[in-house]
């Protein structure tokens, strides 16, 4: 049995290209990422859109088969399970989708969408899915009553609820947070995440939470993984990431972000130039051509994630000490 801070999850070179019709060519969404998160404990997944977060999240799931790589969660392989397997994953591994609009079957009442995964694995009678149905609800803020309504009843915060209470239904052991508040509004945002933290607190769940939200992220993480064009760049503790950014991507996603105070001012880095197409990457470093630190070398090495400092990892040349630190290892 895994502990709080064993590793739960292990993510091993995955990859995961995508075929481009009509050509040779591949658009490399994910291209070669290792992390691992640890039980109980919520890993913060930023970048920029199309940066290959949610691929990611998707491929641990195998919503999507990976290109190549290795995904072991709870010591297996989950790449080599078969159908029957992979059906007894389900119970331990779940997701809560962006939108909460398109995520819920409008034909189907709130019982039925969140007990559904309970008959699926065949758990307790009509009566006792009932009792799990109200609970849940009551779990997750709702009114048990509501259970007989419909999607299109309810407003987008309490159809994020009901999104929650069918993903812990079945008492997961990780849950991929694919941007789930980033349709909310603001203050609906805040009680969706104080939702999630309580629920982890109360059940012991792990998160791998996907978001563009920065000051969000940094709310609910305990580590932070940032990404660009297919490649996780940087990866610390939130405290330490947010405190001392390492790599120059991260620092101008950081610098980005709004303070609420109008007396003051943080400087802006802008980057300059498009994010470039991930079927054809540049060479060496992919965040060369819109970094401000750019030098020759970085079009002809490609920045391993390294150790830095103690527990913070970061793939840049120019970073002091990147040569003699140690690679990522999982």
């Amino acid at each position: 049995m895994l502990t709080r801070n064993s590793e739960l999850l292990k993510v091993r070179n995955l990859k995961k290209y995508f075929p481009v019709e009509n050509s040779d060519e591949v658009v490399k969404a994910v291209d070669d990422v290792s992390f691992n998160i640890l039980a109980g404990e919520t890993l913060g997944l930023v970048g920029e859109s199309g940066c290959g977060k949610s691929t990611i999240g998707r491929c641990i799931l195998r919503l999507i088969e990976p290109s190549s790589g290795e995904i072991i969660f709870e010591n297996k392989n989950i790449l080599k399970l078969n159908k029957e397997e992979l059906r007894l994953l389900r119970r331990r591994m779940q997701i809560i989708f962006q939108d909460p609009y398109s995520s819920l079957n409008p034909r189907l009442s709130v019982y039925s969408i969140i007990s559904e995964p309970l008959k699926i694995h065949g758990m307790g009678t009509e009566s006792e899915r009932k009792e799990i149905v109200a609970d849940l609800l009551r779990k997750v803020g709702l009114d048990p009553a509501y259970m007989d309504r419909y999607p299109h009843e309810f407003s987008g915060g309490q159809r994020q609820r009901i999104g929650i209470a069918r993903a812990i239904a079945l008492k997961p052991k990780l849950i991929v947070c694919d941007e789930p508040v980033s349709a909310l509004d603001v203050s609906v945002q805040a009680q969706v995440i104080n939702l999630l933290q309580d629920l982890q607190n109360e059940f012991g769940i792990t998160y791998l939470f996907i978001s563009h939200g920065l000051a969000i992220v940094q709310h609910i993480s305990d580590r932070v993984a940032v990404m660009y064009l297919g490649k996780i760049v940087e990866m610390a503790s939130s405290k330490r990431l947010y405190e001392n950014p390492l790599h120059p991507y991260t620092k101008a996603l950081l610098s980005a972000i709004p303070i609420p105070d109008p007396k003051k001012r943080r400087e802006r880095i802008i980057l300059q130039g498009d994010v470039p197409t991930p079927i054809n990457p540049p060479s060496g470093c992919r965040f060369r051509n819109r970094c401000p630190m750019a030098i020759k070398e970085c079009a002809e090495q490609v920045p391993v994630l390294r150790e830095i400092e103690k527990e913070h990892f970061a793939a840049c040349i120019r970073i002091n000490g990147y040569t003699a630190a140690k690679p990522f290892e999982i």
